[in-house]
């Protein structure tokens, strides 16, 4: 640790810093949708809101859901997952328009069916997006209307359907529920008249979030039960203040709320400091309803669908009102990203740099460290080229790489470049490389990786090219 940038001591002991933000809310936009007509729309988004998602499941009677905004799960398991959907459901799930339909008046019907044998099927639907979250110090709204299906009592032994979300890491990966988050915006089982709302989070069992039941809360659907008439469910997550806050709504009412300061720092952040993709599925049987009676059995009803007439996600940068943000969000991968404007990171430090325009640097940088720049917007024209101003002063035969990576730590950089020595800690290069296409909006990780333990580069700033 010989080698300085102006700091005595580069790295007196690594530093792991995990950053929690945020909290708080729009309930008016949906406080009058129970009342709507069964082919409403979405409710225009009330001021300072953006409108990031939307599917109205317009359509041909008898037709299957957009696939370029939904995909099907199929089966009794993901690829390589736990059997059963990894909760006890007997169904299989299929992608038949018997099961997963448009009803030609604007909903999506999710229908249950047996078949002569005995054997259940039902569907479900995931978006191909998996990058739903808050801005940084703003807000996300996850809502969808809903009629559960009609149906109660006996008739309704072992019905569980479900509007909710898996954080992105899961995807591909199956075996990391429940560290990488769950969301659950409405859960019903049984045909009861109530709503639970729960996030998973930590370990399993037991853990911070008291797997497997998770950290929940319940309330009654009024005017009409859940299942004779619409209802608006609801998350609403919330970087904006602090504690950082996910609450859950039933026709615009907060009934239930999670905040960051109800589990320790770590789990939170490996719960949230990433995207989100959004699920619908009636699934029959399970752990759920085998906590309330059990089910199916001979006596349950098939053919009784969940009727879904829009889904919709919002954004907000802040309280709810003033300046939109953009619709594809909050930073510009063409224009330059100051290293030190990251939202989270693990083992850096900011300094001031000598560089050209001065203000700080992200240094210290070793195997292991990263940083996280939530929301960079791509664009439709795919980007082929990242550009970073770094410097190293590291000794000779210490290098690594530094990479970008999309969404997930987890995932394969996309894109990477060695670095060695620069000749000192201040003096700085700008190296290009080259990279994987990429559009849309993404979070972007810069991991770096070596095979010392040594400090080996400094970050300025970083941006992407076509």
């Amino acid at each position: 640790m010989s080698e300085t940038s102006g700091i005595p001591g580069r790295r007196p002991l690594r530093r792991v810093l995990v950053a929690v933000i945020g909290t708080l809310g729009l309930a008016a936009a949906a406080a009058t949708a129970a009342a709507l007509p069964a082919s409403a729309s979405a409710p225009t988004p009330p001021s300072g809101w953006t409108q990031v998602f939307l599917d109205d499941f317009n359509g041909a009677a008898g037709t299957g859901v957009n696939t370029s905004a939904w995909q099907y799960d199929t089966g009794t398991a993901y690829p390589g997952g736990a059997a059963n959907w990894g909760t006890g459901e007997v169904e299989t799930m299929t992608s038949s328009t018997s099961n997963v339909s448009l009803d030609g008046n604007g909903n999506l019907l999710i229908t249950p069916r047996r078949d002569s044998s005995g054997n259940w099927t039902s569907g479900r639907i995931e978006t191909t997006r998996t990058d739903f979250q808050p801005p940084a110090g703003g807000k996300l709204r996850v809502e969808s209307r809903i009629q559960l299906p009609d149906v109660t009592g006996a008739a309704a032994k072992g019905y569980w359907p479900a509007f909710w979300m898996l954080g992105a890491p899961y995807r591909g990966n199956y075996q990391n529920w429940p560290g990488v988050g769950e969301l659950d915006v409405m859960e019903n089982v049984q045909g009861l008249n109530t709503d639970w709302a729960t996030m998973h989070c930590g370990t399993n069992p037991g853990g911070p979030c008291n797997e497997t039941s998770g950290i929940g809360g319940n309330t009654s659907c009024s005017g009409t039960t859940c299942q004779a008439g619409f209802h608006t469910y609801a998350m609403e997550w919330d970087r904006s203040t602090s504690p950082e806050e996910i609450r859950f709504y039933l026709d615009g009412v907060n009934f239930h709320t999670v905040r960051a300061d109800q589990v320790d720092a770590a789990t939170w952040a490996d719960a949230t400091n990433h995207g989100f993709f959004i699920i619908l599925n009636v699934a029959m049987g399970g752990g759920f309803p085998a906590a309330f009676g059990g089910g199916p059995d001979s006596g349950t009803e098939p053919g009784h669908p969940m009727v879904v007439d829009y889904v919709q996600v919002l954004q907000s940068t802040g309280g709810g009102s003033g300046t939109t943000p953009p619709p594809s969000g909050n930073r510009n991968a063409y224009s330059t990203i100051q290293a030190e404007s990251y939202d989270s990171q693990s083992g850096t430090a900011t300094e001031t740099t000598s560089d050209t325009g001065g203000g700080q640097d992200l240094g210290y940088l070793a195997n292991g460290d990263w940083a996280l720049y939530k929301g960079v917007n791509f664009g439709s024209t795919a980007a082929r080229q990242f550009y970073a101003r770094v410097a190293s002063g590291a000794a000779s035969g210490v290098s690594g790489l530094v990479e970008v990576r999309l969404d997930s730590r987890a995932n394969s950089p996309v894109g990477s470049f060695a670095v060695s020595g620069t000749g000192g800690w201040q003096n700085w290069q700008t190296v290009p490389a080259n990279m994987a296409s990429v559009t849309g909006t993404h979070d972007v990780y810069l991991t770096f990786t070596s095979g010392q333990s040594s400090d080996f580069v400094n970050v300025n700033w970083f941006d992407f090219g076509h």
